[in-house]
């Protein structure tokens, strides 16, 4: 069997356009051979109690719920080989931002993913900088995980 690695799976889903990036994400990796899904940590699969937030926003202000949830996906981040982010240019997403930041502290390597038809505009400076690469979604399928590489991101920052 070939040697895989585990990753953080952030992503937003929030919207149409969020869920779409995610699917084909997932998608992708599904087909990846280098990547163990199931030990993986996906942070919607994750929510404390198995409750969604986007399903009952009520919560949103429930205090056991978000701080357990938090830390669960602390944990997610520390445990897992690799954070993957899937990145949408236009939509600078604040929790994403905090999950590579930690990433970063952690030593992990940090893999941004953007969609295809996004790949080339402008992206957050710190999102930039804290990315070991930045590849299209389309390339996640063949992207090796044991033999990650530095790459300089196709485009602008803002």
């Amino acid at each position: 069997m070939a040697k895989t690695k585990t990753l953080y799976f952030g992503a937003g889903w929030f919207n149409d356009k969020q869920n779409k990036a995610y699917k084909e994400a997932m998608d992708a990796l599904k087909e990846n051979p280098t990547v163990d899904l199931e030990n993986s940590y996906v942070p919607l699969q994750n929510q404390y109690k198995g409750i969604r937030v986007d399903e009952h926003p009520e919560y949103l202000h429930d205090i056991e719920w978000a701080s357990a949830t938090y830390h669960n996906d602390l944990v997610g981040i520390k445990t897992s080989d690799v954070m993957l982010g899937v990145y949408l240019p236009d939509e600078e997403d604040v929790g994403l931002g905090m999950e590579l930041g930690y990433a970063l502290s952690r030593g992990k390597f940090i893999l941004l993913v953007i969609p295809d038809e996004y790949y080339g505009k402008p992206i957050n400076l710190m999102s930039w900088g804290v990315a070991d690469n930045v590849i299209k979604i389309s390339e996640l399928k063949d992207y090796d995980f044991n033999n990650p590489r530095f790459g300089f991101y196709d485009g602008a920052v803002y």
